[in-house]
């Protein structure tokens, strides 16, 4: 089990013991007041219930183990000694489930009831005989098996695990690592839901803080005192309640669709903790949206470092696992054996993420500052004003039962349309995945999926650059009908749809709202971070990178930058799919509205960036023998202890990270060199990071935190904002020649 360093918890001593102020106190009580108003706490009446379920829930796997065991032949002895044990997990486990959530549960077995002849036969039977129980969906090929019904109308996902143990003891004690001997990567998988959760308590420093606030009228005079007692366990429960809840309304909570889950934002709100650890809610909110816009992805958030394990089970490390570098945004789970619980985020969601970050300590700071209030924070995303275009991904199937499997594997598969976009195009032209799907009233067995388009503005743009995307899409659909449970009915329809061709279904009440320049206004922002050029001059790199999506308004010059897309034309009226388009199919240009447009400006002076998007057919880009696209980045990576990480914050260099190996393996990535992102720092480049030892570094960044201002005694210190780990084996830069997209220049 990885161990934490004496006298602190983490990888690294705290940034600030500081404790609460009065202000800060006020400030909880006003989030406090805020979750319980949403609705996010369940009555007492529903936890009395919950508790009741998971006792019967308890009594029904101890009788079916019994029952199991008695099946397979063993002595009457043997069956009354047979045993098996419900563990929870996630949101219920760490205590910020809210009404009506599911419950996560783990059902712990001897290592004669086997997954797929007992647990998923046996009991599922006899769960299905139970009159309590309703909707029973097993699911025994997912990646982590698990049997999902209804108990007395609470929603349960059961996981199994069956392990090495001839009886199962009534004090088991999953956090250790010799429970692990002997079972299978499914059980590996199921018990480290309960063990990651766990264990994430464990580093969360429970430590009481008293705060005394005073009140008087005159100097020296006090009329009352009063003294709040802060739990530190129980500020990690409020602000990850608050965060999950941030992220939901922001649409930056789903991980099937590459944004954070719930484990990953338990082990985001649990570092914070560990870094502020006397803090209050209030503090730890506006900290967390601090430290997360600076952080400096790739490098990993981890709550403790990092061990082998005497088992030998794989654990997540980028100098040896070469598909670890081409991860995103690390967030590492504490357990042994340690993994990347974000390994789907994607170049295009970690953007979106990091603004919302961004725009999450901008409110912060305006409530501090009593300039805003908690309401604007959680105002929700205006997915669909923000972007002209978009992608309509329907599905239908004959049933509901169909529908619900159906809808499964689609989402399972949509964050891979998201990568192929990020992968042909070579990050220029990016999707933005909204986390829920919508249903058409007036058409039953339907659902609807959209991704917002936007393309990455350059210094130089390739004006009225083509991006061919029929490819593509063809490639996303062809891989989604490959599913093996497909019945006749199953079916998918890919399709470009206009803003002003959003059907109304997608608004509140099937109206749709006029469009706000206040809102949008919000949501944009321009994040400017210095980066060394390749002239080795500081800038910002606004001018050198910047996206052109409606987050980043303006660009270096200081005007708006507009883009147009060239995307098979299809009214909202027509069920025309781009993949059932024609080689003759019309076009037409559409422009990608900037907040430029959307705020009441005029138009954008000077250059316009054109991106168009066309669909002709065998037009994909050419690959490597092994699939993966043939340019790519130079990376370096250190060890993952404190000292690698300790790097000035100071001229970092532009880092681009890489992207998904084989698109159709949800779980597997490669690292992309691309030496035309590789830029010399004081006249040296990334060539020689590969043989730094742990304390020398290799300067890399991906946001900058220039924007944010730095406040007295309580910064972050250099190792929160340090570059990627180095001292590991440089990616292969070995390359072949790339077929370029088809593409044309214009001046307009």
């Amino acid at each position: 089990m990885a161990k934490s360093n004496p006298g602190y918890l983490g990888v690294s001593e705290p940034i600030s013991l500081g404790g609460p102020t009065e202000k800060d106190v006020v400030q909880t009580a006003e989030v406090e007041k805020f979750l319980a108003d949403a609705g996010l706490y369940e009555s007492q009446e529903e936890a009395v219930s919950r508790e009741e379920v998971l006792g019967k829930l308890d009594q029904t796997v101890k009788t079916w183990i019994k029952k199991a065991t008695r099946v397979s032949g063993y002595g009457e002895q043997f069956v009354q000694e047979a045993n098996a044990k419900i563990f929870t997990f996630g949101s219920y486990r760490l205590g910020v489930h809210g009404p009506g959530a599911d419950i996560d549960t783990l059902c712990v077995g001897p290592r004669h009831a086997t997954r797929n002849d007992y647990f998923f036969r046996c009991l599922h039977d006899m769960l299905a005989e139970m009159p309590e129980v309703s909707e029973l969906h097993p699911v025994p090929d997912a990646h982590v098996p698990v049997l999902g019904f209804k108990l007395c109308g609470v929603s349960i996902d059961l996981l199994y695990a069956n392990l090495a143990h001839v009886v199962i003891p009534d004090d088991l004690d999953l956090s250790q690592d010799s429970i692990l001997h002997n079972v299978d990567e499914q059980a590996v998988r199921s018990l480290n839901g309960c063990r990651v959760t766990d264990q994430i308590l464990r580093l969360v420093p429970n430590i009481p803080v008293c705060v005394t606030c005073f009140s008087s009228k005159h100097v020296n005079i006090i009329l009352w005192t009063k003294t709040y007692l802060f739990s530190q366990i129980q500020s990690f429960r409020t602000t990850l309640r608050f965060m999950r809840y941030w992220g939901k309304r922001r649409g930056v909570y789903s991980n099937v669709m590459g944004f954070l889950g719930g484990i990953n934002w338990a082990i985001l709100v649990a570092r914070i903790c560990q870094l502020y650890p006397n803090a209050s809610p209030s503090m730890l909110i506006s900290r967390f949206f601090r430290v997360y816009s600076q952080w400096k992805w790739p490098n990993p958030v981890t709550l403790c470092h990092i061990e082998e394990g005497p088992l030998g089970l794989p654990v997540w490390d980028p100098r040896r696992n070469f598909r670890d570098r081409g991860h995103q945004m690390p967030i590492i789970t504490p357990a042994y054996p340690c993994m990347n619980s974000s390994y789907n985020v994607s170049t295009s969601t970690r953007y979106v993420m990091i603004q919302e970050f961004t725009r999450g300590y901008e409110i912060c700071q305006a409530i501090d500052e009593n300039r805003a209030t908690w309401d604007d924070l959680f105002e929700p995303y205006p997915f669909f004003e923000l972007y002209k275009n978009y992608l309509e991904v329907g599905i239908t199937a004959r049933n509901e039962d169909d529908l619900r499997n159906w809808k499964g594997w689609v989402e399972s598969r949509l964050r891979t349309l998201v990568l192929k976009f990020e992968r042909y195009t070579h990050e220029m032209l990016l999707a933005h995945p909204h986390p829920r799907d919508f249903s058409d009233g007036s058409r039953p067995r339907h659902s609807f999926y959209f991704m917002g388009l936007w393309r990455k503005q350059t210094a130089q743009p390739q004006e009225a650059e083509q991006f061919d995307i029929r490819g593509i899409v063809n490639e996303f659909k062809n891989a989604v009908l490959a599913y093996a449970h497909r019945r006749e009915g199953m079916d998918i329809e890919v399709s470009h749809v206009k803003r002003k061709d959003i059907p109304v279904f997608v608004f509140p009440g099937g109206v749709r709202p006029p469009r706000s320049s206040r809102t949008v206004a919000r949501s944009s922002r321009t994040v400017s971070r210095n980066v060394v050029t390749a002239d080795g001059q500081v800038g910002n790199q606004l001018g050198t990178e910047s996206w052109s999506d409606p987050q980043s308004a303006l660009d270096h010059s200081g005007g708006y930058q507009s883009t147009s897309l060239l995307v098979p034309s299809v009214s909202s009226k027509e069920t025309q799919s781009i993949l059932n388009g024609h080689p003759n199919l019309h076009t037409e240009s559409l422009e990608h509205e900037h907040p430029g447009h959307l705020l009441g400006s005029t138009s954008p002076p000077g250059n316009i960036a054109v991106l168009d998007v066309v669909t002709q057919p065998n037009s994909m880009p050419s690959t490597s023998s092994n699939g993966a696209p043939t340019n790519g980045l130079d990376m370096c990576f250190s060890s993952l202890h404190r000292e690698a990480e300790r790097i000035p914050a100071n001229n970092p260099v532009n880092f681009s990270p890489a992207v998904v190996d084989e698109l159709d393996e949800l779980a597997s990535y490669q690292a992309k060199p691309d030496n035309k992102h590789v830029l010399p720092v004081h006249g040296s480049s990334l060539e020689g990071c590969s043989g730094r030892t742990v304390g020398q570094t290799c300067n890399l960044s991906s946001h900058g935190n220039n924007h944010l201002k730095r406040k007295a005694e309580e910064e972050l210190e250099p190792l929160e904002l340090a570059g990627p780990p180095v001292g590991a084996t440089r990616a292969s830069t070995s390359t072949v020649q790339r077929k370029p997209l088809r593409y044309s220049c214009a001046t307009y």
